[in-house]
């Protein structure tokens, strides 16, 4: 009897414990939280935001001419045999800069990751920051670079994405071989295996579908920066978006967006298919 009216005492102060405050001077999280609203109000303040100008009647008129101007895409038949070869060409070099940057970003990742626990990884600090500088130029500036080289036309932009690519891709697949479970690794290296048989017959099995499946996020990325990259005269779509944006061809421009929208719909349906076959 005594143990139970003991216990009830205790009972209830769990059930009616009050609440911890909402601030709590000891609280890091509370101080990054406060830090990082002071940050976003001193962001508002310190810009030159023009809401009454924006959401004025007459911007507003502007905008809806603008738009009702886009919504009348050209269907010419001799514009729209330009545009299918354009479409062509940004599919081809998302295409072919994602592939290469898949194979060079794991051939990047494997010195930049530590396996196991006693692996030394000597090589992974400076592959990393290799990684770090491929993918913090933009692909505009990749592209403007081999322009100098390459040329005009698409294969600046192709080796741009690829250049660009191989440092996200690569600095994804070091996280994600770094992350896979060192069970069957460790139970091959018992026996004596080599560490590339390691990688080939336990990580990666383990981490395949993971890569596949930023392989292809970067896809579609990439064909709207295959996009982007014609405005620097590698080819494509962009090439053609700058040249009609440029004159003010609103109709011409608003087409070239549509076969925007639609490569992008593409890819994002092969790679939904693609991610389905991979989770059975």
């Amino acid at each position: 009897m005594t143990d139970n009216k003991s216990s009830q005492p205790a009972a209830a102060n769990e059930v009616y414990r009050l609440p911890p405050p909402l601030f709590d001077a000891r609280c890091k999280a509370c101080w990054f939280v406060l830090a990082l609203l002071a940050l976003v109000i001193l962001s508002f303040v310190s810009l030159d935001l023009q809401w009454s100008r924006f959401f004025s009647r007459d911007a507003a008129a502007r905008m809806g001419r603008f738009l009702s101007e886009l919504l009348a895409p050209s269907t010419e038949a001799k514009f729209l045999a330009k545009l299918l070869p354009a479409t062509l060409e940004t599919l081809a070099m998302s295409v072919v800069g994602t592939l290469l940057a898949a194979i060079f970003g794991l051939l990047l990742a494997l010195p930049a990751s530590k396996t196991y626990v006693g692996d030394r990884a000597v090589w992974r600090a400076p592959t990393r920051l290799l990684l770090n500088v491929l993918r913090s130029v933009p692909e505009l500036m990749w592209a403007a670079l081999l322009l100098i080289s390459a040329g005009l036309g698409p294969l600046a932009g192709t080796l741009a994405l690829a250049v660009h690519t191989t440092g996200v891709l690569g600095r994804l697949f070091a996280e994600a071989i770094e992350n896979a479970p060192e069970g069957p690794g460790f139970a091959l290296r018992l026996r004596g295996v080599k560490e590339g048989r390691v990688f080939l017959y336990a990580s990666l099995p383990q981490i395949l579908p993971q890569l596949l499946s930023y392989t292809l996020y970067r896809w579609e990325n990439n064909i709207r920066a295959a996009a982007i990259l014609g405005v620097v005269g590698a080819g494509g779509l962009g090439q053609m978006l700058a040249f009609h944006l440029g004159l003010f061809q609103m109709s011409e421009t608003s087409a070239v967006l549509a076969a925007m929208l639609v490569l992008v719909a593409l890819v994002d349906g092969v790679s939904f298919a693609a991610r389905r076959v991979m989770s059975r």
